[in-house]
């Protein structure tokens, strides 16, 4: 008796050090994320109290991260000052149309690409992938002389084919990972029943395929949103300003640049795309490894 107290009471013990390890463990890496997470949030801080100081300097002198004496002026003069609500919907017109076309390509040739099987499938998949992959700054003047000569220069046309143009080899690979991954017997099922190409696309591949829509659509709204190259270059009439193009114009002129306005605008044009995502994160995760299988 006393020997199975003795083994039962070592069990207990070693079941509570387990425990305690576990929780040492579970609290030290809490820990190191929170600090992970604080210095990733550090510059939006930083952001934050730099625009609501009177001060246009990046630092204080008591190098606080906030400042001594608060004020609402910069947001008041953001929109006062400067036509950012002009950038706004220029930037949300952008923005939707993209998303628009770029899954009304995208889905069809993704079905196309997932379910067909033809001659160079494979290797058309593989140039697209290649092509996409190069940086846009090596295509810089390429597309400028193209969008030049078909008349679209200095426009929102121009800007929004060359968004479509770029998004949608993304949005074409998404999808069709992602259809890789429904069964095609419940295709068969539904053509059983009289069912079109079109019905099976509309009626059984979207509703199946909505965590990847939303990763495409999200991913496509973020870059456009964020997009600044082509907007810088291609923009010069203020009439046509994006978010990223009337944001670099705040700091063109370092004499005549307001730090503490450019970080409010900063924050101001952030705050949507951050809702947009918060929103439709629960998408993400599914939306973004079902699209990543192989063929």
């Amino acid at each position: 008796m006393a020997a199975a107290r003795t083994w039962e009471g070592e069990i207990a013990r070693r079941k509570a050090i387990e425990k305690a390890k576990t929780v040492s463990k579970s609290v030290f890496l809490n820990a190191f994320f929170i600090v992970i997470a604080f210095l990733t949030l550090l510059p939006i801080i930083y952001a934050f109290g730099i625009s609501f100081g009177e001060s246009n300097s990046l630092l204080s002198s008591s190098l606080s991260l906030f400042p001594e004496r608060w004020t609402l002026e910069n947001y008041i003069s953001l929109f006062e000052d400067y036509d950012i609500l002009t950038w706004f919907g220029n930037t949300l017109l952008l923005a939707v149309s993209t998303v628009v076309l770029v899954l009304a390509i995208s889905i069809p040739a993704a079905y196309a690409f997932s379910r067909f099987r033809f001659h160079m499938r494979g290797a058309t998949i593989r140039f697209l992938i290649i092509l996409n992959a190069f940086p846009s700054v090596l295509s810089l003047y390429s597309v400028y002389t193209l969008v030049r000569e078909l008349g679209l220069s200095n426009s929102i046309g121009g800007l929004l084919l060359v968004y479509v143009g770029t998004m949608a080899i993304f949005g074409l690979y998404n999808l069709k990972g992602y259809f890789d991954t429904i069964p095609y017997e419940i295709e068969e099922a539904a053509r059983m029943d009289g069912c079109s190409t079109f019905g099976v696309i509309m009626k059984i591949l979207l509703p199946l395929a909505r965590p990847a829509l939303a990763v495409t659509g999200v991913m496509v709204l973020i870059y456009v949103w964020n997009e600044y190259i082509f907007a810088v270059t291609f923009i010069s009439n203020p009439d046509f300003y994006t978010l990223a193009s009337g944001l670099y114009g705040l700091q063109a002129q370092e004499s005549t640049g307001s730090w503490p306005v450019f970080f409010a605008a900063s924050l101001v044009v952030s705050a949507p795309i951050l809702l947009v995502f918060m929103l439709a994160q629960r998408h993400m995760v599914s939306g973004l490894s079902a699209g990543g299988v192989k063929e």
